[in-house]
């Protein structure tokens, strides 16, 4: 009874006080993390009324939340108080595996900004059901870019749930954190997602057309005395592994294997963190979705891999999506050009220093060693990378960066025709953000250099964006040239120039289901000196936002595509259609994602019409079926129906991918994956069993096989297996 009376009184808190920042105070008695609020927290500054950010933007929140903050020698605590005005209720959880996502999860974050630059933050989060996540945050929180789950800590958190509300407690060992000596204030924020009113809030006030980890408007918590040296900072985290695999097409025998390794993180400075890898394995990390691939492109995976991640925007976010100079996943993945195959290329050793110099200077080294691959011939090359970011004017920076791939092998031992001695790429980005935010963009110019030197090895562009609750503009334009030759980047066309432009409307009805809706109108345009116009395409948009976390987008094209080389639109291996021919096509591309709050929901998209020289239908998304807190059931698919003229040939091509994602508790998991991809015969199943049996440290046993299938007469046809292989891995996080 006694908590729950203190539970009331931080909830009315607001009546009594008012400030627009939160102190922190030092506690000197141990605080229990069992998300019961203890006396203690009487003695904490509060954060309250949290402002509406969806749907609406211009009232108090109508599920209030207050949050508060403590710390001592180690940790940074947190309280969070959600209130339900409608009495109890239950919530919403993907399932009890950290790292959850999504709008329509019940959660609650805090957001730490050390440095205040408004550009990059840390964030911690909590659900209901005591399940927790952690990321970072980068570019002030705008772009798909800037959130990242995948890095990992040890920090504590639990939570409850009570007759009327629920209560989330972290502990944030400061060790976790990067900042400076001597700091009074750090910029902060807290936010809660909220199910049963299809409502998100916000503590510092967000505008509605950004995100709502956007990092322009934090507010401040003063400290009450400045912060000290947090003490030294070293992680150990040793791994071994083992496994059996076999290559059935080959016809060799079983293959066992035995790795060990480990990683450490120090903290040099309390800004600048080290990363050392020795034998790193990655075998636990995720398979990659498989898609169908129409393009006649190099297709973006993104990276997963836990050594890259931290500070990973300080080396990735350079050019555009489209236009890397640098791209992390060409470390350990090596190309065979004896046959054109990917190979995986094994690292002995690698090391990483990133972070804050100062308060405006960020710097980012990686030098990672990759060995010899003896059946391709590919010599052992040395990847480094220096990065160096300094702030300018309120949340802008001026970037350089330097790639270096070169191998330190015999020239006499490879293939000159096949392996370069070394490339390199230099570069400057200016990313722009104003204070509100209502500014922002980038202008970049990078160059290729290589061992003969050609003309035209450069890449540049420009993006400026606008954004205001009722109207959003983008400006994009680039320029690669024939010879930009990154070859540790990601670069999808060459010889090309670039201009697109994107402009909204928005309606914010104040009354019935539509929280948001709006016409559009975009265009891109590429084109090159010898062939003019090489793809353009024009758009007619409309977007509609539900309040239940629905949304459908539409767009009517009309698009011109000149093939300059030979291309199979059938994806089948069929005859390609010519060089040199140019074809206008229209068609929808349009898509719905059904109510995430749903234990059945699901996510539908066509990009249908002329194709080519013929028609395609196409349909693809997942269906979502939650059975919390124990996990959930997808299946992810995609159908597209070619038709083209003689003697081309027409496709049916398939890919359908079921997931069963079980946590049996928030330290058992098991995740299985299989994927049918018609275009390929290929099906793959990747099952994987996590055992968290520590913090942050796991047991992994990773099942993989593929078969060769068929699809006859609409009949999936299972042959022999290509392959299969069965991994055990074994790591555990030391602290010292």
């Amino acid at each position: 009874m006694r908590k729950r009376i203190f539970g009331v009184l931080i909830l009315l808190v607001s009546v009594f006080t008012y400030g627009q920042d939160i102190e922190i105070k030092r506690v000197n008695e141990k605080i229990i993390i069992d998300g019961q609020i203890d006396e203690i927290w009487s003695y904490a500054d509060s954060a309250y009324d949290f402002q509406q950010f969806f749907p609406m933007d211009t009232s108090l929140a109508y599920a209030q939340s207050v949050a508060k903050v403590l710390y001592d020698d180690q940790f940074i605590y947190v309280l969070g108080v959600m209130q339900n005005p409608d009495g109890d209720r239950g919530y919403i959880t993907p399932s009890l595996r950290r790292d959850f996502f999504g709008d329509a999860n019940d959660s609650f974050s805090f957001l730490i900004d050390a440095f205040q630059d408004n550009t990059n933050a840390f964030i911690f989060g909590i659900n209901p059901f005591g399940v927790r996540r952690e990321g970072l945050i980068s570019n002030g929180g705008s772009g798909r870019s800037g959130f990242s789950l995948d890095w990992d800590n040890k920090w504590r958190g639990e939570a409850r749930q009570e007759d009327g509300y629920w209560v989330a407690e972290m502990a944030i060992p400061l060790k976790t954190l990067r900042f400076a000596e001597g700091q009074t204030k750090w910029n902060v924020n807290f936010y809660r997602v909220d199910s049963e009113y299809a409502e998100r809030s916000t503590w510092s006030p967000i505008s509605r057309n950004f995100s709502i980890i956007n990092l322009a408007t934090m507010r401040k918590m003063n400290w009450d005395k400045p912060t000290e040296k947090p003490g030294s900072n070293i992680s150990f985290i040793p791994y071994v592994a083992s496994g059996i695999s076999k290559n059935f097409q080959s016809g060799n025998p079983s293959q066992t294997n035995f790795d060990a390794g480990f990683d450490l993180k120090y903290a040099v400075t309390p800004g600048l963190n080290l990363d050392v890898t020795v034998n790193p394995d990655f075998s636990q990390v995720e398979v990659d979705r498989q898609v169908t691939n129409l393009d006649r492109f190099e297709i973006f995976f993104p990276e997963r891999r836990q050594f890259f991640l931290e500070n990973a925007d300080l080396f990735a976010n350079y050019g555009n999506q489209g236009t890397r100079p640098f791209f992390s996943r060409r470390i350990g993945v090596a190309r065979d050009e004896t046959t054109g195959q990917n190979i995986q290329n094994p690292i002995p050793a690698g090391v990483r220093l990133s972070g804050k110099v100062n308060d405006n200077l960020r710097l980012g080294f990686l030098s990672m060693q990759a060995g010899r691959e003896g059946d391709a011939a590919l010599p052992s090359y040395n990847y480094s990378v220096l990065s160096l970011q300094q702030k300018v004017f309120a949340r802008s920076n001026v970037s350089f960066l330097l790639v270096n791939k070169q191998t330190f092998d015999d020239p006499g031992s490879f293939d000159p025709n096949l392996y370069t001695e070394w490339n390199r790429t230099v570069g400057v980005d200016y990313n722009h953000a104003s204070a509100d935010n209502v500014w922002n963009g980038k202008v970049f110019y990078h160059q290729s250099i290589d061992e003969i030197q050609p003309d035209d090895a450069y890449a540049m562009g420009l993006e400026v964006n606008y954004g205001v609750p009722k109207w959003s503009w983008r400006l994009f334009t680039q320029r690669v040239g024939a010879n930009y030759n990154p070859e540790v980047g990601f670069v999808r066309r060459r010889d090309v120039q670039q201009l697109a432009n994107t402009v909204r409307y928005s309606f914010f009805p104040e009354k019935g289901g539509i929280q948001r809706h709006g016409p559009g109108f975009d265009f891109d345009m590429v084109w090159n000196d010898e062939f003019g116009f090489l793809d353009w395409d024009m758009n007619i948009l409309y977007d509609i936002n539900w309040r239940s976390s629905a949304r459908f987008s539409a767009r009517l094209r009309r698009q011109y595509t000149f093939l300059f080389n030979g291309f199979d639109p059938s994806g089948s291996g069929g005859l390609a259609l010519p060089s040199g021919t140019g074809y206008h096509n229209n068609l929808i591309i349009a898509s719905y994602n059904s109510d995430q709050r749903k234990l059945v929901n699901f996510r539908v998209s066509t990009r249908s019409g002329d194709y080519f020289n013929g028609t395609r239908i196409n349909l693809e998304g997942s269906l979502n079926i939650r059975y919390q807190p124990l996990g959930f059931t997808s299946i992810n698919f995609a159908y597209n129906r070619i038709r083209l003229p003689d003697p081309y040939s027409d496709a049916n091509l398939f890919l359908i991918g079921p997931r069963f994602d079980f946590t049996f508790t928030k330290k058992l998991f098991w995740t299985t994956f299989v994927q049918y991809n018609t275009q390929i015969e290929n099906l793959n199943i990747n099952s994987r069993l996590q055992w968290r049996f520590a913090p942050v440290s796991d047991f992994f046993l990773v099942y993989t096989d593929n078969y060769l299938a068929t699809n006859d007469e609409g009949f999936i046809n299972i042959g022999s297996s290509k392959s299969r292989a069965l991994v055990f891995k074994l790591t555990y996080w030391l602290n010292f």
